[in-house]
């Protein structure tokens, strides 16, 4: 393996988890059995359900009482209407809707549909499991218990499937960042032929949530943590708000 090779390894043996699970443990565990160690500059990618659910985020529909706006939306989009007070509580603005969807700009500035709810793979009817409250302190948290249990410096990403303006079907998202850069500014280096770069700003941390939400796979694979290793980056404490583009500088909304 080269300096710049990238290899994905999703892990084996990931439990069903519940709240109140440490998910640097259940990594190391499911490290062990894949047959893999963590070494200095790997990365540990984690889909947001299985964070969200070792945080407590699971909530049931039935607890919840719609306001009046949420009762307003609901007609409006067709949407049950417990499940639109959760999204309005965790959101910042509705942007669009209409009905079968909400489009919101969500309190982490995620724009996003529901807000990021959902309740596929989410144990018990009727409950629905909401975006971890501060994902980029769960990714520092996670990567300092690695360090602490394994002895090594290791970056950890969030992700979750989010969909795009202009563009079909979801991707894997960074919303979490613990040890890595979330976007990498090239503008000043030289290209290939010595001209320095003007505007190119790379999403690093979405480039690799993405190269790493193909490993985990979107329904039944049960494989919601991968090792990425040979990940080209300059370590710095990055946040997943770099890759957030600003109101004054976003035409689209």
């Amino acid at each position: 393996m080269t300096a710049h090779d990238l290899v994905l390894q999703p892990l084996r043996g990931v439990p069903r988890i519940a709240a109140g699970d440490d998910p640097a443990s259940i990594a190391l565990a499911a490290l062990e059995a894949t047959n893999e160690s963590l070494r200095d500059g790997d990365v540990l990618v984690f889909a947001q359900k299985i964070i969200s659910k070792a945080e407590g985020r699971s909530i049931a529909l039935s607890a919840v009482t719609p306001s009046p706006p949420a009762l307003r939306l609901a007609e409006a989009t067709k949407k049950d209407a417990r499940l639109v007070e959760l999204i309005l509580h965790e959101s910042s603005a509705v942007l669009r809707h209409r009905p079968g969807l909400l489009i919101v700009g969500h309190r982490l500035g995620l724009v996003l549909a529901n807000a990021g709810i959902d309740h596929s793979n989410v144990d018990g009817d009727g409950r629905v499991l909401l975006l971890p409250v501060d994902p980029d302190a769960s990714a520092q948290r996670i990567r300092a218990e690695v360090k602490r249990k394994a002895g090594v410096d290791i970056g950890v990403l969030i992700i979750d499937s989010i969909g795009r303006a202009w563009r079909m079907g979801t991707i894997g998202t960074a919303i979490g960042i613990g040890g890595l850069p979330g976007l990498i500014d090239l503008r000043g280096h030289p290209d290939l032929n010595g001209r320095p770069l003007e505007t190119t700003e790379v999403g690093f941390a979405d480039e690799l949530a993405a190269a790493a939400s193909l490993m985990m796979g979107q329904a039944d694979e049960a494989t919601p943590i991968v090792l990425a290793r040979g990940v080209p980056y300059a370590r710095r404490d990055g946040a997943a708000s770099e890759l957030v583009r600003p109101k004054e500088r976003d035409l689209f909304r």
